[in-house]
């Protein structure tokens, strides 16, 4: 593999890594100003350096560097970027010299510089951030262990998880730094892409306090970047000018090209001192009060919504009912796509979502939805709508996603379900023949009866499902209800200490769905 492909390899692991907690780092945005886009700000400077390689083709290492550290520049956004844009340029630098492939020396040289250039970018570098985790990442590099990049990682979680002890405003907050856990979710995509195996986080996401999330504005209103390119650029000059209007204040880059980054309640002004020095591009001017503004209303709203998959008008008002967010059309002859399962996912109004499949099919396309989503989302492998409905009744929306999928999880493994179908065509099943418009009785996916008398079939799946002790039965009636008298009459006479509901579910195909707890 070249050079070239192998950097396109990392570039999107870490990317990749990094898009899959984009949301959970915007929310730990709490310094310097709590405006709430960390996250957002070191995806796109990742994702320019993605494009820039995509475009790339294959050259000398050294080139290859210059580009790589080029497209972070130009491409950083906010501070965090800005400051990611310098820990690219040092282990580019670094690694551009050398000939050959990277041992474990050469890697930690290549952190060191990392490291060292992103501390000499900032006037006033502060413990407790993005700073701090490069600088432990090189540390540990330089201890050169021997499973290399799964050890660099845990050492980027503690590093991560001290960030409080080190910065007061994160204490407060009750947060961990959001550039430091974006730098890790970059490093621990890239060790998962050359080790082949997943590195889990040594820290599992918490629910974010009242403290973390109403914070003290910025006192500027504005964070103002831009690109100056020209010839002879004086890096220290732009700084001192720059440094009158605000705060906040990076300027990096060559003699070629600078990226500026302060807050300011004058923008315009910034522009100004920067076509001083050159032609200036790739503004960007973001209102951090509107910013926080809205980085409050979205973590006010806390909480966990359940988006079940159901058909049937009786199953879904049953679904809604029980306080079901959003229900999602589906049933055996239907089954939604991922894409239908994400859009309603991304309309919860809460951040946390739990999903109900509720049919064996549904399961993998609600898991690859739940991978898309920016949510918090676990997906509960509910079978049937019949369990489905069970786990509903453990549903807390003032629980974490967590909590509710692991109760629910249990309701869900402990239920036994059944169904009564029409058979299709003339079939031998497990032993059971049916005719087709025959009843066909399923405990499970199990054919166990079969027969043109939907009482006998319906009686016989009801032995089968109460032959441990329960004590609640669930009928579910399909969209042509089946006379359930004879059926209830037998139920009462055989097993008079069970509970038997009976709902009309409306589903179609199915006369009836059985559920015993």
């Amino acid at each position: 593999m070249s050079d070239l492909e192998t950097v396109r390899e990392l570039a999107r692991a870490g990317l990749a890594s990094l898009e899959a907690h984009r949301r959970r780092i915007d929310d730990l945005n709490v310094y310097p100003v709590p405006d709430g886009d960390t996250g957002t700000n070191l995806t796109l400077t990742c994702r320019s350096v993605v494009d820039e390689l995509a475009r790339a083709e294959d050259g000398d290492r050294a080139t290859l560097a210059r580009r790589v550290t080029r497209a972070a520049l130009l491409g950083a956004r906010g501070n965090s970027g800005v400051i990611f844009s310098q820990i690219v340029r040092g282990a580019a630098d670094s690694l551009g010299a050398v000939e050959g492939a990277a041992d474990v020396d050469t890697l930690a040289r290549a952190f060191r510089s990392a490291s060292d250039t992103a501390y000499n970018a900032v006037r006033e570098p502060v413990e407790g951030t993005i700073l701090s985790a490069i600088r432990a990442l090189a540390e540990e590099a330089e201890r050169a262990p021997d499973d290399f990049w799964p050890s660099l990682v845990r050492a980027g979680d503690a590093a991560v998880a001290r960030t409080p002890d080190q910065l007061r405003v994160l204490r407060e907050a009750g947060v961990v730094d959001a550039g430091a856990a974006g730098l890790l979710e970059i490093v621990r995509g890239i060790a998962a892409s050359l080790t082949g195996e997943e590195i889990p986080s040594a820290v599992d996401d918490v629910p974010l306090t009242v403290a973390a999330i109403h914070l003290e504005r910025s006192r500027y209103r504005y964070c103002t970047t831009f690109v100056v390119e020209g010839e002879d650029l004086d890096t220290e000059r732009l700084e001192a000018e720059l440094g009158r209007l605000g705060d906040s204040l990076l300027v990096v880059g060559d003699r070629t090209a600078l990226k500026a980054h302060v807050h300011t309640d004058d923008p315009g002004a910034a522009l100004s001192l920067g076509t001083r020095h050159g032609v200036i591009d790739r503004v960007e001017i973001a209102n951090m009060h509107e910013q926080t503004q809205e980085r409050e209303e979205r973590l006010a709203t806390v909480g966990t919504a359940v988006v079940p998959v159901a058909i049937g008008a009786g199953n879904r008002a049953l679904f809604e009912s029980l306080g079901a967010a959003t229900v999602v059309e589906g049933g055996q002859s239907m089954n939604p796509s991922a894409a239908e399962l994400l859009e309603a996912i991304d309309a919860s109004p809460f951040p946390d979502v739990v999903v109900l499949p509720n049919n064996s099919n549904v399961i993998l396309a609600a898991e690859q939805a739940a991978q898309l989503s920016s949510k918090n989302v676990q997906v509960v492998p509910s079978r049937t709508i019949t369990a489905g409905l069970a786990a509903m009744v453990a549903f807390d929306p003032d629980r974490g996603a967590a909590e509710n999928s692991a109760e629910m999880r249990e309701i869900v493994s402990s239920i036994a379900t059944a169904e009564i179908a029409v058979a299709s065509r003339d079939a031998q099943l497990n032993g059971v023949a049916v005719r087709e418009g025959d009843f066909l009785g399923l405990v499970g996916d199990r054919p166990v009866a079969g027969g043109a008398e939907f009482d006998d079939v319906a009686a016989a799946v009801v032995e089968q499902l109460l032959g441990e002790p329960r004590g609640v039965l669930t009928l579910l009636t399909g969209d042509r209800e089946p006379h359930l008298d004879r059926l209830l009459a037998r139920i009462h006479a055989r097993h008079p200490e069970v509970e038997v509901d009976v709902q009309h579910g409306g589903q179609p195909h199915y006369p009836l769905l059985l559920s015993a707890e």
